[in-house]
Protein backbone atom coordinates (compact mmCIF):
# COMPACT_ATOMS: atom_id res chain seq x y z
CA UNK A 1 0.00 0.00 0.00
CA UNK A 2 1.18 3.47 -0.90
CA UNK A 3 0.79 6.30 1.50
CA UNK A 4 0.67 10.06 0.21
CA UNK A 5 2.64 12.44 2.35
CA UNK A 6 2.36 16.19 1.44
CA UNK A 7 3.86 17.88 4.81
CA UNK A 8 7.16 18.80 5.16
CA UNK A 9 6.08 17.80 9.22
CA UNK A 10 4.94 14.43 8.71
CA UNK A 11 6.32 12.28 11.22
CA UNK A 12 7.99 10.65 8.59
CA UNK A 13 9.32 13.12 6.67
CA UNK A 14 10.95 14.59 9.40
CA UNK A 15 12.55 11.39 10.79
CA UNK A 16 14.05 11.07 7.15
CA UNK A 17 15.20 14.61 6.80
CA UNK A 18 16.93 13.88 10.72
CA UNK A 19 19.57 11.11 8.80
CA UNK A 20 21.55 14.04 7.83
CA UNK A 21 22.99 14.29 11.31
CA UNK A 22 24.88 11.81 13.01
CA UNK A 23 22.71 11.89 16.32
CA UNK A 24 19.34 11.10 14.19
CA UNK A 25 21.30 8.07 12.41
CA UNK A 26 22.65 7.04 15.53
CA UNK A 27 18.60 7.30 17.20
CA UNK A 28 17.33 5.65 14.46
CA UNK A 29 19.90 2.87 13.60
CA UNK A 30 18.88 4.16 9.91
CA UNK A 31 20.83 5.91 7.00
CA UNK A 32 19.76 7.47 3.93
CA UNK A 33 20.44 6.22 0.31
CA UNK A 34 19.23 7.90 -2.69
CA UNK A 35 18.10 7.09 -6.15
CA UNK A 36 16.19 4.41 -7.69
CA UNK A 37 19.30 2.90 -9.53
CA UNK A 38 21.01 2.77 -5.96
CA UNK A 39 17.58 1.37 -4.44
CA UNK A 40 17.23 -1.35 -7.02
CA UNK A 41 20.87 -2.47 -6.66
CA UNK A 42 20.46 -3.08 -3.25
CA UNK A 43 17.27 -4.95 -3.65
CA UNK A 44 18.90 -7.55 -6.08
CA UNK A 45 21.48 -7.97 -2.78
CA UNK A 46 18.32 -8.98 -1.37
CA UNK A 47 18.83 -5.76 0.90
CA UNK A 48 15.48 -3.50 1.34
CA UNK A 49 15.10 -0.11 3.05
CA UNK A 50 12.59 0.26 6.34
CA UNK A 51 11.01 3.27 4.47
CA UNK A 52 11.27 3.97 0.97
CA UNK A 53 9.57 7.61 -0.49
CA UNK A 54 8.40 7.90 -3.95
CA UNK A 55 7.96 11.52 -6.08
CA UNK A 56 5.10 11.03 -8.87
CA UNK A 57 7.76 11.67 -11.54
CA UNK A 58 9.18 8.01 -10.37
CA UNK A 59 5.91 6.56 -9.94
CA UNK A 60 5.65 7.25 -13.68
CA UNK A 61 8.14 5.32 -15.05
CA UNK A 62 7.68 1.31 -15.40
CA UNK A 63 10.40 0.08 -13.70
CA UNK A 64 10.31 2.64 -10.47
CA UNK A 65 7.23 1.83 -10.19
CA UNK A 66 7.86 -1.89 -10.63
CA UNK A 67 10.62 -1.55 -8.01
CA UNK A 68 8.41 0.07 -5.69
CA UNK A 69 5.84 -2.54 -5.81
CA UNK A 70 8.43 -5.07 -5.02
CA UNK A 71 9.16 -2.91 -1.70
CA UNK A 72 6.09 -2.67 -0.64
CA UNK A 73 5.52 -6.80 -1.91
CA UNK A 74 8.87 -7.32 1.05
CA UNK A 75 7.07 -5.43 3.90
CA UNK A 76 8.62 -1.93 3.25
CA UNK A 77 6.79 0.98 4.20
CA UNK A 78 6.28 3.26 1.09
CA UNK A 79 5.26 6.94 0.67
CA UNK A 80 4.28 8.63 -2.26
CA UNK A 81 5.02 12.50 -1.85
CA UNK A 82 6.23 15.83 -3.59
CA UNK A 83 9.53 16.68 -5.28
CA UNK A 84 9.46 19.84 -2.88
CA UNK A 85 9.34 17.35 0.01
CA UNK A 86 11.74 15.44 -1.48
CA UNK A 87 14.16 18.08 -1.65
CA UNK A 88 13.66 18.98 2.00
CA UNK A 89 14.33 15.29 2.58
CA UNK A 90 17.49 14.93 0.11
CA UNK A 91 19.01 18.87 0.86
CA UNK A 92 19.54 18.73 -2.91
CA UNK A 93 17.84 21.56 -5.24
CA UNK A 94 17.32 18.40 -7.70
CA UNK A 95 16.85 15.63 -6.00
CA UNK A 96 16.65 12.12 -6.56
CA UNK A 97 13.25 10.95 -7.08
CA UNK A 98 13.03 7.42 -4.82
CA UNK A 99 15.03 7.75 -1.19
CA UNK A 100 15.27 4.69 1.50
CA UNK A 101 15.80 4.69 4.91
CA UNK A 102 18.05 1.35 5.49
CA UNK A 103 19.27 -0.06 8.81
CA UNK A 104 23.02 0.31 9.27
CA UNK A 105 24.75 -2.98 9.26
CA UNK A 106 26.67 -4.68 11.86
CA UNK A 107 30.19 -3.22 11.20
CA UNK A 108 31.76 -5.60 14.06
CA UNK A 109 35.50 -6.91 12.11
CA UNK A 110 34.42 -10.30 14.18
CA UNK A 111 31.25 -10.91 11.18
CA UNK A 112 34.48 -11.06 8.98
CA UNK A 113 36.72 -14.25 9.50
CA UNK A 114 40.30 -13.66 7.60
CA UNK A 115 41.38 -15.90 4.90
CA UNK A 116 44.79 -16.57 3.57
CA UNK A 117 44.82 -15.13 0.13
CA UNK A 118 42.48 -12.31 0.76
CA UNK A 119 43.33 -8.38 0.13
CA UNK A 120 41.84 -6.65 2.24
CA UNK A 121 42.47 -2.65 2.46
CA UNK A 122 42.63 -0.69 5.89
CA UNK A 123 42.05 2.93 6.38
CA UNK A 124 43.56 4.31 9.33
CA UNK A 125 41.40 7.83 10.79
CA UNK A 126 39.69 8.54 7.43
CA UNK A 127 37.97 12.00 7.50
CA UNK A 128 36.69 12.92 4.12
CA UNK A 129 33.27 11.32 3.58
CA UNK A 130 33.81 11.68 -0.30
CA UNK A 131 37.06 9.61 -0.18
CA UNK A 132 35.68 6.70 1.99
CA UNK A 133 32.74 6.24 -0.34
CA UNK A 134 34.68 6.33 -3.54
CA UNK A 135 37.25 3.98 -1.77
CA UNK A 136 34.43 1.56 -1.37
CA UNK A 137 33.57 1.63 -4.66
CA UNK A 138 36.75 1.26 -5.91
CA UNK A 139 37.24 -1.64 -3.68
CA UNK A 140 34.50 -3.55 -5.15
CA UNK A 141 35.46 -2.92 -8.59
CA UNK A 142 39.27 -4.23 -8.18
CA UNK A 143 37.77 -7.62 -6.08
CA UNK A 144 38.98 -6.61 -2.23
CA UNK A 145 37.81 -8.65 -0.29
CA UNK A 146 36.90 -5.78 1.67
CA UNK A 147 37.24 -2.53 3.62
CA UNK A 148 38.35 -1.73 7.49
CA UNK A 149 38.26 1.80 8.90
CA UNK A 150 40.67 2.01 11.65
CA UNK A 151 40.67 4.52 14.32
CA UNK A 152 38.36 7.53 14.80
CA UNK A 153 36.94 8.03 11.18
CA UNK A 154 34.17 9.42 9.36
CA UNK A 155 30.63 8.14 9.39
CA UNK A 156 30.53 5.36 6.69
CA UNK A 157 26.43 5.66 7.00
CA UNK A 158 26.75 9.97 6.16
CA UNK A 159 24.61 10.45 3.06
CA UNK A 160 28.16 12.00 1.52
CA UNK A 161 29.91 8.49 2.39
CA UNK A 162 26.99 6.59 0.83
CA UNK A 163 26.36 8.74 -2.12
CA UNK A 164 30.00 8.73 -2.96
CA UNK A 165 29.95 5.05 -2.91
CA UNK A 166 26.91 4.58 -5.69
CA UNK A 167 25.68 1.51 -4.09
CA UNK A 168 29.49 -0.11 -3.04
CA UNK A 169 28.01 -0.05 0.30
CA UNK A 170 25.65 -2.65 0.04
CA UNK A 171 28.13 -4.43 -2.00
CA UNK A 172 31.64 -4.31 -0.42
CA UNK A 173 31.96 -5.86 2.80
CA UNK A 174 33.45 -3.25 5.71
CA UNK A 175 34.28 -3.27 9.37
CA UNK A 176 35.24 -0.84 11.79
CA UNK A 177 38.25 -1.71 14.28
CA UNK A 178 41.03 -0.50 16.52
CA UNK A 179 44.58 -0.73 15.01
CA UNK A 180 45.26 -2.87 17.95
CA UNK A 181 42.59 -5.44 16.88
CA UNK A 182 42.86 -5.39 13.02
CA UNK A 183 46.65 -6.07 13.73
CA UNK A 184 45.34 -9.56 15.46
CA UNK A 185 42.99 -10.40 13.40
CA UNK A 186 45.11 -10.27 10.29
CA UNK A 187 47.90 -12.26 11.91
CA UNK A 188 45.01 -14.93 12.56
CA UNK A 189 45.14 -15.73 8.93
CA UNK A 190 48.88 -14.56 7.93
CA UNK A 191 48.04 -12.03 6.10
CA UNK A 192 51.20 -9.50 5.95
CA UNK A 193 50.14 -5.66 6.84
CA UNK A 194 51.60 -3.50 4.35
CA UNK A 195 51.65 0.29 4.80
CA UNK A 196 51.63 3.02 2.37
CA UNK A 197 54.19 5.18 3.63
CA UNK A 198 56.48 8.46 2.32
CA UNK A 199 59.05 7.06 4.58
CA UNK A 200 60.18 4.02 2.52
CA UNK A 201 61.62 4.05 -0.90
CA UNK A 202 59.85 0.73 -1.46
CA UNK A 203 57.53 0.82 -4.64
CA UNK A 204 53.72 -0.50 -3.67
CA UNK A 205 54.21 -2.92 -6.68
CA UNK A 206 57.40 -4.34 -5.01
CA UNK A 207 55.99 -6.84 -1.93
CA UNK A 208 54.03 -10.28 -2.68
CA UNK A 209 50.27 -10.40 -3.76
CA UNK A 210 50.26 -13.88 -3.63
CA UNK A 211 49.23 -14.92 -0.48
CA UNK A 212 47.07 -12.04 0.05
CA UNK A 213 47.62 -8.76 2.42
CA UNK A 214 46.21 -5.80 4.33
CA UNK A 215 46.62 -2.51 2.73
CA UNK A 216 46.84 0.07 5.53
CA UNK A 217 46.81 4.03 4.26
CA UNK A 218 46.88 6.81 6.54
CA UNK A 219 44.41 10.20 7.03
CA UNK A 220 44.80 12.37 3.92
CA UNK A 221 46.38 15.00 5.61
CA UNK A 222 48.61 13.45 8.23
CA UNK A 223 49.49 9.96 6.61
CA UNK A 224 49.71 6.98 8.41
CA UNK A 225 50.20 7.21 12.53
CA UNK A 226 53.57 6.01 14.35
CA UNK A 227 51.87 2.97 15.93
CA UNK A 228 50.40 1.64 12.76
CA UNK A 229 53.81 2.08 11.11
CA UNK A 230 55.23 0.08 13.58
CA UNK A 231 53.09 -2.38 13.04
CA UNK A 232 53.40 -3.17 9.76
CA UNK A 233 54.96 -5.88 7.99
CA UNK A 234 56.45 -3.63 4.94
CA UNK A 235 56.00 0.01 3.79
CA UNK A 236 55.63 1.09 0.31
CA UNK A 237 55.26 4.55 -1.75
CA UNK A 238 53.51 4.94 -4.79
CA UNK A 239 56.44 6.46 -7.20
CA UNK A 240 55.77 10.19 -8.24
CA UNK A 241 58.04 12.71 -10.32
CA UNK A 242 56.18 15.52 -10.18
CA UNK A 243 56.17 18.64 -7.84
CA UNK A 244 53.36 16.91 -5.19
CA UNK A 245 54.35 14.82 -2.61
CA UNK A 246 51.38 13.32 -2.02
CA UNK A 247 47.79 11.89 -3.42
CA UNK A 248 44.56 12.15 -2.65
CA UNK A 249 43.51 9.03 -0.71
CA UNK A 250 40.84 7.52 -2.88
CA UNK A 251 43.14 7.92 -6.38
CA UNK A 252 45.75 5.94 -3.71
CA UNK A 253 44.20 3.11 -2.48
CA UNK A 254 42.47 2.68 -6.75
CA UNK A 255 46.36 2.57 -7.64
CA UNK A 256 47.46 0.20 -4.74
CA UNK A 257 44.37 -1.89 -5.49
CA UNK A 258 44.54 -1.95 -9.11
CA UNK A 259 48.04 -2.88 -9.19
CA UNK A 260 48.03 -5.73 -6.34
CA UNK A 261 45.10 -7.37 -8.47
CA UNK A 262 46.97 -6.59 -11.92
CA UNK A 263 49.70 -8.60 -10.30
CA UNK A 264 46.97 -11.61 -9.52
CA UNK A 265 46.74 -11.53 -12.68
CA UNK A 266 43.32 -10.27 -12.69
CA UNK A 267 41.56 -13.18 -11.75
CA UNK A 268 37.49 -12.92 -12.29
CA UNK A 269 37.41 -9.99 -14.19
CA UNK A 270 34.33 -8.87 -16.72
Amino acid sequence: MLHKVSSPTNPAVKMLKSLHAKKGRAETGLFLAEGARLIEEAAQLGKWPDLLAAAPAALSRPQSADLVGRAAAAGVRCLETSEAVLVQISKRDNPQTMIGAYKRFDTSLARHPPRRGQLWLALEAVRDPGNLGSILRTADAAGGAGVILVGGTCDPFSVEAVRASMGAIFATPFAQAELEELDAWRKAAGLPLIGASLNTRERHDEPSAQNGAVLLLGNEQAGLSDEAERRCDALVRVPMRGKADSLNLAAAAAIVLYDFWRRRGYDGAA
